[in-house]
């Protein structure tokens, strides 16, 4: 009996022993196909990395990056002295891409004296596209120094203006209704090579329509300013991120800015040519207050100090304020939140812009992108001057 209560223990161990030996066999090839899934993951995900990376592009005069379904451009201010000798910026990326154009080119411009465009523009009608501008009054063809727009007007090409007191403050270009350029930077020589400038080329076809809409607003409606049909907020993709735009002063961008604002828990940068509206000041402490977020921002020198500028308010309040250091003008319109979402386009931060000229206001979710502008903004901020001690009267 005993010999056979041996046996039969020593088979059912015999079993379980497999059992355990099966079990740890499956529980090994299980974990080693999640390695391996894991691994094709990371793979991916690096290969996905890998292709929206930005790769950088070669311009002689500034600096040029391009993505999925994007470009970005900085002007690099030039200290040459002669016009003539000016070549190689920005000015010259647009004149290629206006160039390449086959069918349509709508130009919205604040100002023209840049005469690579203008030949640009003019070579594009030659080949018989439809070329429409839009330009401001007080600095288009009612400006007795824009010889450039009215050699345009000159050649047959259809040139409107706002004809009012406030500003046509867009810079942007539609070409063959698929690819939009906008930014801060003015047509201008100036704004190619001595002013800080930054461009964006976008080929979606959601912020072409929309771009599209405000210009056909603006050309065959003549509606300008706040008389103008409010689009609303018109959103797209952007490789790996979002953005959205809308155009003033027929929407609501003052709320659009604050609520990105109110957003931030970790940074705010900024660097603005004009900064003027107390309730983006006012938000942006209350975030320092409230959630310790630092405010760091560059102003153009030009005005900063003046009564209706906020440098006051927020060097006063503890936000580390600097004037910067470009001997011509730092003519961004950005801010910076968190690291990874932009704030940008023709769009001061002002009571005119807000309240009655043209613009268009961008914000881009995007940390590639956003890494970009705050490099630009630590380049910036490098040749910034602090604000000199007894300058401020903080009362």
């Amino acid at each position: 009996m005993d010999d056979g209560r041996k046996k039969t223990t020593s088979g059912r161990g015999l079993r379980w022993l497999l059992v355990a030996i099966l079990l740890a066999l499956g529980v090994s090839l299980f974990v080693l196909q999640s390695l391996q899934q894991e691994g094709t993951r990371a793979r991916n995900k690096l290969a996905g990395a890998e292709r929206y990376r930005p790769s950088q592009l070669d311009i002689e005069f500034g600096r040029g990056y391009e993505g999925a379904g994007w470009q970005l451009y900085f002007t690099e201010p030039s200290s040459i002295a002669a016009r003539a000798d000016y070549r190689g910026g920005i000015d010259s990326q647009l004149a290629k891409a206006i160039d390449e154009a086959q069918l349509s080119l709508d130009v919205a411009v604040f100002d023209l004296d840049n005469p690579t465009i203008a030949a640009a523009i003019l070579a594009a009608q030659e080949r018989e596209l439809a070329v429409r501008i839009v330009a401001d009054d007080e600095h288009g063809l009612r400006n007795e120094d824009s010889d450039l727009l009215r050699e345009l007007r000159a050649a047959g090409l259809p040139i409107i203006d706002d004809g009012r007191s406030g500003l046509m403050h867009n810079k942007f270009m539609i070409l063959d209704g698929r690819t939009v350029w906008t930014g801060s930077m003015n047509y201008t020589i100036n704004g190619a090579y001595r002013h800080n400038n930054n461009v964006l080329a976008l080929d979606d076809a959601r912020a072409v329509a929309a771009f599209q809409a405000e210009f056909d607003e603006m050309f065959l409606r003549r509606e300008f300013g706040a008389r103008s049909t409010d689009a609303g907020t018109q959103s797209f993709g952007l490789g790996t991120g979002e953005a959205s735009i809308t155009f003033g002063a027929e929407g609501d961008e003052i709320a659009a800015i604050l609520k990105e604002i109110n957003s931030a828990r970790q940074s705010i940068h900024f660097m603005v040519f004009v900064f003027s509206l107390d309730e983006l000041a006012l938000a942006m402490l209350r975030q320092t207050e409230e959630h310790a977020v630092p405010v760091r921002g560059i102003f153009e020198r030009r005005g900063s100090l003046a009564d209706w500028s906020v440098l006051p308010v927020l060097y006063c309040a503890g936000a580390e304020a600097r004037q910067d250091g470009n001997p011509n003008y730092l003519h961004h319109k950005v801010i910076i939140i968190d690291a990874a979402t932009v704030i940008t386009g023709s769009f001061n931060f002002s009571k005119s812009a807000a309240r009655g000229n043209d613009e268009n206001l961008l914000i881009i979710r995007h940390p590639e992108i956003a890494a970009l502008y705050l490099d630009e903004w630590r380049r910036q901020w490098d040749s910034a001057t602090r604000i000199r001690e007894g300058t401020v009267d903080c009362g």
